[in-house]
């Protein structure tokens, strides 16, 4: 996949199937688009094109807005590769770029500039100025500009229309079982390993803290998950901890640490992956270590046996 940093760094494709849109979380509905989109590249021997935005657009034009977005844009990067998406435009979201009316981006972006000659959307898509652009526009500009539309009807899962804001929901009342569900992967924190204060270790459970260094990444509720790690290429079994470990500490900073079932390597500065499979239980303030101690005991046995 190759990925651009705008689109004017973009070489106008003969045959672009294009699909737009930001996409957050990579979710099983964005999948049957972005399927979709792959089947008619391959049909009519195209290149398939995601035109993404970087900032979200509700965090330029909603000053106040406390949006947390599931993937920050390598791990969306990532998993479009994986999906197999030819050519990726991240394009700079700014409130200049808000007053592109809708005329403007298909007729200036969309056929100038990309080459659409076939654009896929999701249902309910809004574009342009003012969200003024819809499904019904397109219709109109495509004999115009010569392209062709079509529209992904809603993804339904148990008749609930999947999106992007009841996974960050789920994920925000720790009900992982149902973001992994509707993400179609489990959601993944990624980050550094940094020095902690050891705590963990003199408790017998050492751990990996992690460092999320983007400030828009959706952090799930407190509390104790299963979780694959992945470090060095390799895949080890955990468990995370996500809150401000209130037994041992008064300083309410929240920490994400996982302590890594039959491993004892230095990690120091190495980037890190966690994909979170279950929480087992919420964060809880504990009478002595003591009982904090039994309590990862009986928590690493839980982990086990849901990994």
């Amino acid at each position: 996949m190759k990925i651009y940093q705008g689109v004017e760094e973009f070489t106008k494709l003969e045959n672009a199937i294009v699909t737009t849109g930001t996409f957050d979380g990579v979710h099983i509905g964005h999948r049957k688009i972005l399927q979709r989109l792959n089947d008619l590249a391959k049909k009519v021997n195209g290149e398939s094109v995601l035109l993404t935005f970087y900032p979200h657009p509700r965090m330029v034009l909603q000053e106040s807005t406390d949006l947390k977005l599931l993937t920050t844009i390598e791990e969306k990067s990532n998993l479009l590769e994986e999906i197999g998406i030819d050519h990726l435009i991240i394009q700079a979201f700014t409130k200049d770029f808000s007053r592109t009316t809708s005329l403007e981006f298909v007729r200036d972006i969309l056929v100038n500039q990309i080459g659409t000659k076939k654009l896929v959307i999701g249902y309910d898509h809004h574009f342009g100025r003012n969200r003024e652009g819809s499904f019904e526009h397109l219709k109109e500009f495509g004999p115009l500009y010569g392209f062709e539309v079509e529209e992904i009807p809603a993804q339904e899962i148990d008749d609930v229309n999947v999106s992007s804001t009841k996974i960050r929901k789920a994920l925000s009342d720790g009900e992982i079982g149902i973001a992994t569900k509707y993400l179609g992967h489990y959601f993944k924190l990624s980050g550094k390993v940094i020095q902690g204060d050891q705590i963990g270790r003199e408790l017998g459970f050492p751990t990996a803290n992690i460092e999320i260094e983007n400030t828009y990444k959706l952090i799930p509720s407190h509390g104790v998950y299963a979780v694959y790690v992945k470090l060095d290429g390799n895949t080890y079994q955990g468990m995370l901890n996500i809150g401000v470990r209130p037994t041992i500490n008064e300083s309410n900073q929240l920490k994400i640490e996982v302590h890594l079932f039959d491993f004892n390597q230095d990690v120091y500065g190495k980037d890190i992956e966690l994909q979170l499979v279950k929480k087992i239980r919420s964060e809880r303030k504990f009478s002595n270590r003591e009982e904090l101690i039994k309590a990862m005991q009986s928590d690493r046995i839980l982990c086990l046996n849901i990994l």
